[in-house]
């Protein structure tokens, strides 16, 4: 009665065998579940050196600690990997109803070694795991693979399904994992690794009861939370109309102002992440025109198109993910955008409106409903897909691209008749989509070394949609997380919403009035920021927690009680730091031990204002990206020239069982 299930299932698709593995609890205890858990099993099963797209890669689908023992905003689950995008550690993070049914089917986590034949899929129910036939799957997109799955197995409950799509089976290097009819694990090539294993879905169908130390102490944190989530509401008066204004306002002053993040699950219950697709560009934060322009570029008579309210002027249903109180996702009906093709997609999550917005110069709405659900249906990253084709538009535009090369689509800014073909190109892996399909680096790699510089990636990963120079903490963690360009680690803001400070003594209190500027530079508090951002992120990430509550505050998400009444544990904020800081130790100490320099996962220079931009709220910003890459490492406890973990580091931490690496360099 600890949170987790104690044991894992392994199955090696070379041989169709299956093999439970026993996790003792210190493991648990040492790296929590999902991404730790994870973690622990790619550096202890998987070959130093094994290709990503090789028989001896492992994929994994990872449930979190805190899932379905009654915590709310846990309902997250991971696949992990060697990820073939960057060579390193690789993972995803979907919501949906998948997480909690790896548990209900008896495991923390579901593994894969070698590689099928033929196409394969895995179910399990009660009576154990089965491997079954999956030819007749194979070609199909992930929503018809579920409803075909739907119609050919019945259980005694509603099955979870993970499935890939094309981009993953013909393994596109930017491909994820679907599930829920389009919900996406989309980063770090996970649905290239299942293609790759001729794995088409993962069935889960057990009904195996997961249980908690103190459930009535879960209630109550439950019950507290939910109250202050219904509580937390904007004006009924309150429209899309006001965002740009709150953006603006938000930009106004470089004095830092410490607000409640409850007004950040206020506006997001109201719009879902919707709400950052006009006031991103009125603060700096969304990217425009391949991360080169800015508002200037992409005035008001044209973002004013993407705002919430007429994105849910098509939305017919909302939904919650699993344990979810806050409810951000919704249904749309597109079958008159779409002219019948489709009838329905997901409403489009922020991240797929600015990389194919403004990021583009894209203002036709209609186009990015039709994008998000090809993508969704083609099982691929709406971050990497937009950057890349941002990429395509800005060669383009020099002139280093023909219509010769491009199979005669004319990629000029904005275009969406052509966006539109080339996602679908991509997604087949046909025509100039081909050259496109495994993302920005590979593109550039392919188009010439002068086209380097336009390409903006970390370390092989596209950025997510959030601009740096707006928040340089931002800039640390694209480029110093093991799985590099991520938005959803750690930035400055986020920081001050969580208010980790209230629970960690040595955490530096974000004090009202204080120099935001101060974050532009290489600092001890900056250092700090970062660090405590990454080991929380862990945490979270290992309880299968919910990022949106991350930042409604820990004030009032309090994830360290619900670890300790899940597992009865009692330890402290502190203590759960060195849990986070082991965890993201490990992953950095996995990507060494691959033949990775950090250093090499470096964003573009051109995100931390190099040149700076000349018009906009961010004009003239710009930081030294390696001397705040310097003090993350310093604070990590990893070299500071180097980013290795130190010997002094990986002695103090502790790894259990695990055999690591001597990575001292002087």
């Amino acid at each position: 009665m600890k949170g987790y299930c104690g044991k894992i299932l392994m199955v090696d698709l070379s041989d169709a065998t299956f093999d439970e593995i026993k996790i003792p609890d210190m493991i648990y205890e040492h790296f929590l579940s999902g991404v730790g858990l994870g973690a622990y099993i790619l550096y202890k099963y998987l070959p130093q050196g094994a290709d990503p797209l090789g028989p001896d890669n492992i994929l994994g689908f990872v449930s979190g600690l805190l899932t379905g023992t009654g915590s709310f905003m846990t309902g997250r689950w991971l696949a992990v990997c060697k990820s073939p995008l960057t060579g390193g550690f690789g993972d995803a993070n979907c919501g949906g109803t998948f997480s909690p049914a790896i548990k209900q089917s008896g495991y923390d986590g579901i593994f894969f070694k070698g590689q099928a034949q033929t196409p394969k899929m895995l179910f399990i129910d009660n009576t154990g795991p089965q491997l079954l036939d999956a030819a007749d799957l194979w070609g199909l997109d992930t929503v018809a693979t579920e409803a075909a799955i739907n119609q050919k197995i019945t259980a005694n409950k509603k099955l979870a399904i993970a499935t890939i799509g094309p981009a993953g089976e013909h393994q596109s290097l930017i491909a994820g994992i679907s599930n829920d009819g389009g919900r996406m694990a989309a980063r770090s090539g996970v649905g290239t690794v299942m293609g790759s294993k001729k794995l088409k879905a993962v069935v889960l169908a057990g009904s195996k009861m997961i249980r908690s130390q103190d459930s009535e102490a879960i209630k109550a944190i439950s019950q507290d939370y939910a109250k202050k989530v219904k509580a937390s509401n904007l004006p009924a008066i309150a429209t899309g109309a006001i965002l740009p204004i709150m953006g603006k306002s938000m930009v106004a002053t470089d004095k830092a102002i410490p607000i409640d993040g409850m007004l950040s699950t206020a506006i997001i219950k109201k719009w879902g992440t919707g709400f950052t697709n006009t006031m991103g560009m009125t603060m700096g934060d969304t990217p425009v025109k391949n991360w080169k322009g800015s508002v200037a570029d992409f005035p008001y008579r044209k973002y004013r198109h993407l705002n919430p309210d007429h994105i849910q002027k098509h939305e017919i249903k909302k939904y919650h993910c699993y344990s979810c109180v806050i409810g951000c996702g919704g249904v749309c009906d597109i079958s008159g955008i779409s002219k019948g093709r489709f009838l329905h997609t997901h409403k489009p999550e922020y991240e797929t409106v600015a990389a194919f917005g403004s990021l583009l110069l894209n203002q036709d709405r209609d186009s990015l409903f039709m994008i998000n659900e090809l993508l969704n249906r083609g099982g691929m990253d709406s971050i990497s897909a937009g950057n890349t084709i941002a990429f395509a538009m800005e060669c383009y535009e020099r002139g280093w691209l023909s219509q010769e090369v491009t199979g005669g689509l004319d990629l000029t800014w904005g275009n969406a008749p052509a966006i539109i073909t080339l996602v679908e190109q991509m997604i087949a892996g046909v025509g100039f989509g081909a050259i496109l399909q495994h993302g920005v680096k590979k593109a550039s790699e392919i188009l010439g070394i002068e086209s380097a510089p336009l390409a903006i990636h970390a370390g092989g990963q596209e950025p997510g949609m959030h601009d740096p120079r707006m928040d340089p903490i931002l800039g640390i963690h694209y480029s110093c997380d093991p799985t590099p360009g991520r938005h959803t680690i750690g930035a400055g803001s986020y920081y001050t919403y969580m208010r980790i400070w209230e629970d960690v003594t040595w955490a530096p209190k974000v004090k009202l009035g204080e120099d935001k500027n101060d974050e532009y530079e290489a600092t001890t508090q900056v250092g700090l920021k970062s660090m405590l951002n990454a080991c929380i992120k862990q945490i979270l990430d290992g309880s299968g927690g919910c990022f949106f509550a991350l930042v409604s505050g820990l004030n009032h998400f309090k994830i360290f009680d619900y670890l300790n009444a899940a597992t009865g544990w009692q330890k402290t904020p502190n203590e759960y730091m060195t849990i986070g800081l082991r965890m993201q130790t490990l992953r950095q100490a996995f990507n060494v031990r691959e033949g990775i320099n950090p250093r090499d996962f470096k964003m573009n220079e051109r995100l931390s204002g190099n040149p700076p931009l000349a018009a906009g709220p961010l004009k003239g910003k710009h930081f030294d990206i390696d001397e705040m890459m310097g003090v993350h490492y310093q604070f990590m406890g990893w070299d500071k020239k180097t980013g290795i973990p130190t010997k002094t580091a990986l002695e103090d931490l502790g790894f259990c069982d695990l055999e690591m690496e001597d990575f001292t360099h002087g």
